[in-house]
C-alpha cells in the first residue's frame, strides 16, 4: 500500500505466548513495515524497529511520511509492531480476558505481556526478517525505552544500535521509589497549570463541588466521580494535551430544567479522556512494568499524599496512576478487576534488566532524558544513565515527554550522537 509518500507492508508472526515454554501455546503478531516510497525496493536499507509507549499502547497508524517517521524513513526501513496484547497482536480486551479461566488464569496469563516477553518477540521476529545474524535498531518511546534497556540487558547482540526518548526505565528503584517522586510532579504540573490558566481553578472546584452533591454518569453508565476526574491530570505531563484541561472546564456546566447541571459536551470528552476501554493492559499491567523480584501492592494507592485526596481543598489533579477503585468504576475493567489484584500481590516477578550486561554495553546507544518529564523521574533516569556503558545522553527541558512526537529533530539528534557525529 501506498499512502503520503510511504511504502506499507503488513507481516505476521507466531511467536510462544511463554517463551520458556516454546512448544506451547501460540499468538500472533502484527508488524507494519515502513519505507519512504521512493526507496521501496531498496534491500541495502537497514531495519529500524519501533516501540510504542504503554504498556498497552499498540504502534502508530501513519498517515504520511512527517515528524519522527518521516524522518526515519530517510535513513532506514521501520517495523511499527503492534506489542503483544495491543492492536492486531491477539489483543486484550474486557471480552478476550475471560477466556483464560479464573483470576489466577487471567494474571498468569497477563503476565506474558511485559518488556521481557516483548523483546523475546522481537529477537524471533528479526531472525525471521533479516536472518540469525542480522542486526537492527530500535527506537523506544516511553515504555518502548523500558523495553529496549531490556532488549540491551537481554538480547543486545540483536542491535546495530538503539535510540531511548522519554524512557529511561529505573532500572533498580522499584514502584514505591517510582510513585514517591511522581507525585512531586504530578504537584508542580498542577500549580504550572493553574499559573498559566488561572480561570481554571474555581471552574475545577465547582466541578468536584458538583460531583460530591450529584450522582453524574458518563455516556457509558459509569459513575464519575471526584476522585476519577482527577484522573484527568495525565494530561499535564504533555504540552500538546495540557490546554485541552481549560478547554474542557470551560465547557463544564449548562443550564438545565433542573437548574445548572454538567454539559454532555463535558461528560463525552471526560468519558474520552478516562475510559481504558482502548488500552486495558496499561492500567492492569502499569504498576507491574516497575516489578523485579517483589510485588507492587497499588504502590499508587498507598503513597498517595493527603493533598491529593478527593476532599482536599484545592483539589489537585493525579497523573497515570493507577488505583484499584478503578478496576470498579470502568465498565472496561472490571472484567480485569480480580485478576489485577492477583499481580499487585505477585512477588516473583523475573528481572526486566541485568545492570551488569549495562554496564558492559557495546551497542551504539543514544537517549533523550527530559528534565521536566512528568511520568519518568529524571533523577533516576539520569542514574540509569550513568548505568549504562557508552550510552550519550541528551539532557534537555526543551521537550517534555513526548517531545519525539512534536519534533522530528529529537530523533535527527539521538541518530547523530548514536553515530558520534554530536
Amino acid at each position: 500500500m501506498r499512502l503520503g509518500g510511504l511504502a506499507l507492508r503488513d507481516h505476521w508472526f507466531e511467536v510462544p505466548l511463554d517463551h520458556s515454554a516454546p512448544g506451547g501455546e501460540t499468538i500472533r503478531i502484527f508488524g507494519r513495515e515502513v519505507a519512504a516510497a521512493g526507496k521501496a525496493d531498496d534491500t541495502s536499507l537497514p531495519w529500524l524497529l519501533f516501540l510504542q509507549g504503554g504498556p498497552g499502547g499498540k504502534g502508530p497508524r501513519p498517515a504520511n511520511a512527517s515528524g519522527w517517521l518521516g524522518r526515519a524513513v530517510q535513513d532506514f526501513r521501520v517495523l511499527l509492531l503492534d506489542q503483544r496484547g495491543t492492536g492486531r497482536s491477539a489483543p486484550v480486551t474486557s471480552r478476550t480476558i475471560l477466556r483464560h479461566g479464573d483470576a489466577a488464569g487471567q494474571a498468569s496469563y497477563l503476565g506474558h505481556f511485559r518488556a521481557d516477553s516483548i523483546v523475546a518477540d522481537a529477537e524471533l521476529i528479526r531472525t525471521r526478517l533479516l536472518g540469525a545474524d542480522g542486526k537492527w535498531s530500535v527506537l523506544g518511546q516511553s515504555f518502548g525505552g523500558f523495553c529496549t534497556l531490556t532488549y540491551l540487558s537481554f538480547a543486545p547482540g540483536g542491535l546495530a544500535a538503539a535510540y531511548i526518548t522519554g524512557g529511561l526505565a529505573p532500572i533498580l528503584a522499584a514502584a514505591d521509589d517510582v510513585y514517591q517522586r511522581t507525585y512531586q510532579h504530578v504537584r508542580a504540573k498542577n500549580s504550572a497549570f493553574h499559573a498559566a490558566f488561572p480561570e481554571a481553578r474555581a471552574k475545577l472546584e465547582a466541578v468536584a463541588e458538583h460531583l460530591r452533591s450529584h450522582d453524574v454518569r458518563l455516556p457509558d453508565g459509569s459513575p464519575l466521580s471526584v476522585r476519577r476526574m482527577q484522573s484527568a491530570g495525565d494530561a499535564l505531563g504533555s504540552r500538546g494535551r495540557a490546554p485541552s484541561l481549560q478547554y474542557l472546564l470551560e465547557e463544564a456546566f449548562v443550564d438545565g430544567p433542573d437548574g445548572r447541571e454538567l454539559s454532555d459536551t463535558f461528560l463525552a470528552d471526560v468519558h474520552g479522556m478516562l475510559s481504558f476501554a482502548g488500552r486495558p493492559l496499561f492500567a492492569a499491567l502499569h504498576e507491574p512494568i516497575y516489578a523485579q523480584g517483589s510485588a507492587p501492592r497499588w504502590a499508587a494507592e498507598r503513597l498517595r499524599p493527603a493533598d491529593f485526596a478527593p476532599d482536599a481543598v484545592p483539589l489537585l489533579l493525579t497523573g497515570e496512576m493507577i488505583y484499584p477503585w478503578m478496576f470498579d468504576d470502568d465498565p472496561a475493567l472490571r472484567p480485569f478487576r480480580d485478576a489485577a489484584h492477583v499481580l499487585a500481590e505477585r512477588a516473583d516477578w523475573p528481572p526486566l534488566y541485568d545492570p551488569r550486561v549495562l554496564a558492559s554495553n557495546e551497542v551504539p546507544a543514544a537517549a533523550a532524558l527530559y528534565l521536566d518529564d512528568m511520568y519518568v523521574d529524571a533523577d533516576l533516569s539520569a542514574q540509569t544513565a550513568e548505568a549504562v556503558r557508552g550510552l550519550r545522553v541528551w539532557k534537555t527541558n526543551a521537550f517534555e515527554h513526548d517531545g519525539l512526537r512534536e519534533s522530528e529533530d529529537v530523533l535527527d539528534r539521538l541518530i547523530r550522537m548514536a553515530r558520534g557525529e554530536i
